[in-house]
């Protein structure tokens, strides 16, 4: 029985062992948390070495423990907020600083702050919402949001797209995080459609059309440069191999504006490519509406008319061309060749005198066009063949001859 007893003090001493052991374990850490962020605090109020606040704060986020403390944010904002007041001093006083220092501090207050509202608004054990920091750090935040704005511009002006495109997606973002209820930035601000603008242009520079597209739509509020955001769109849809999205975005900027020199080609084009040359002639059309006189547009008729075997009215548009420039040499060549499809649908055994008089017609305008592009002889050479040979132009005809064979 002696025995038994010594075995339960022994128990018992053992236990307390164990909870003096687990309270030490739970009070030691509790104790350094709390002197690193008591340490943090005087050096805030001595008002220097600022990086070492920061990092007293970061050292206690390493141990997951700490993850959920509202106060280590809190005075990491802080810290990182009194950084940004040093460097903004010197600039201020026009002492020489490191530019893209300042933009980086204006990065990481807004990080440290929207994860300290993410804290903030965590309910309760009874589901209560207690919102401690967010109406002074959105206040706060919202004063230093145009230097994410800056910050892109400036790294644009560097042309360092990905980091350009990285300060004003933080920008725009800034509409849909919780920290900024009630502030409306979506609509309330003016500098939105600019910013979603250059963020596009960025993903352009960077070449990657899913970057390019992220904030297009918002970057239409920009019309001073909405031209060119369709041009980067239709880009990306072009490099996505989204056809509805690339001939989307070249209507539409085709439509604002017809004579722009990036719309025009690409949409007719996007047609002629497919053989669809009745889109094509729709295009054309539209385009010719808005300027009668266009040479490009003139051209692009005519070979519409070409194509669809319209040949009388790929002849008149030729010829409406070259009565506004004479050295328009393609137009030459749809002319000539217009009048040589024409003769050659003609009933030679009745109509022979048409027939020739059109041939007649087409030698001109093909020895026209020889004589501007003298390398093309793929093109005219075949054409003046049957054009002399259905003249009887026997001298002509021996020296197309021999230059075919060539």
């Amino acid at each position: 029985m002696l025995f038994k007893g010594k075995k339960v003090k022994l128990d018992v001493q053992i236990k307390k062992f164990f909870i003096v052991l687990c309270l030490i374990l739970v009070v030691v850490p509790g104790y350094a948390q709390r002197k690193q962020i008591g340490e943090a605090r005087t050096i805030l109020l001595r008002g220097k070495d600022f990086t070492k606040a920061e990092k007293l704060m970061t050292d206690l986020l390493k141990d997951t423990a700490n993850l959920q403390n509202k106060r280590i944010y809190d005075i990491w904002l802080q810290a990182v907020e009194k950084q940004y007041a040093q460097v903004n001093e010197k600039m201020y006083m026009k002492q020489k600083v490191d530019t893209a220092q300042l933009f980086t501090l204006t990065q990481r207050i807004f990080t440290v702050g929207e994860r300290l509202d993410s804290l903030d608004m965590q309910p309760d054990k009874k589901g209560k919402v207690d919102l401690e920091y967010r109406k002074d750090n959105a206040h706060r935040l919202s004063g230093y949001r145009p230097n994410l704005f800056y910050g892109g511009a400036y790294y644009v002006r560097k042309q360092k797209f990905s980091e350009a495109f990285r300060f004003f997606e933080s920008y725009i973002d800034c509409h849909r995080q919780p920290l900024f209820d009630g502030y409306n930035l979506l609509d309330s601000d003016p500098r939105m459609g600019e910013a979603a603008y250059w963020a596009t242009y960025c993903g352009y520079r960077m070449n990657d059309p899913l970057l390019s597209l992220r904030y297009a739509d918002l970057a239409r509020r920009d019309t001073a440069r909405l031209e060119s955001t369709l041009q980067y769109m239709a880009e990306a849809g072009q490099r996505l191999s989204n056809d509805s999205l690339y001939r989307a975005a070249l209507w539409e900027g085709f439509c604002r504006n017809p004579k722009a020199s990036y719309f025009f080609p690409r949409l007719m084009d996007s047609y002629t490519s497919q053989g669809n040359y009745k889109m094509a002639d729709k295009v054309v059309d539209e385009a010719l509406q808005a300027d009668s006189l266009n040479e490009l547009f003139l051209f692009a008729k005519s070979t519409v008319m070409l194509n669809l075997q319209r040949y009388a009215d790929c002849l008149r548009y030729s010829e409406r061309l070259l009565a506004i420039n004479p050295e328009a040499s393609d137009a030459y060549y749809n002319a000539g060749l217009a009048c040589v499809n024409i003769a050659q649908h003609i009933d030679q055994r009745k109509y022979k005198k048409q027939v020739k008089r059109m041939y007649q017609r087409a030698l001109p305008y093909m020895e026209a066009y020889r004589r501007l592009m003298p390398d093309a002889k793929d093109k005219w050479g075949p054409a003046l063949y049957r054009i002399y040979f259905n003249l009887n132009m026997g001298k002509q005809f021996d020296e197309i001859d021999k230059i075919l064979k060539k």
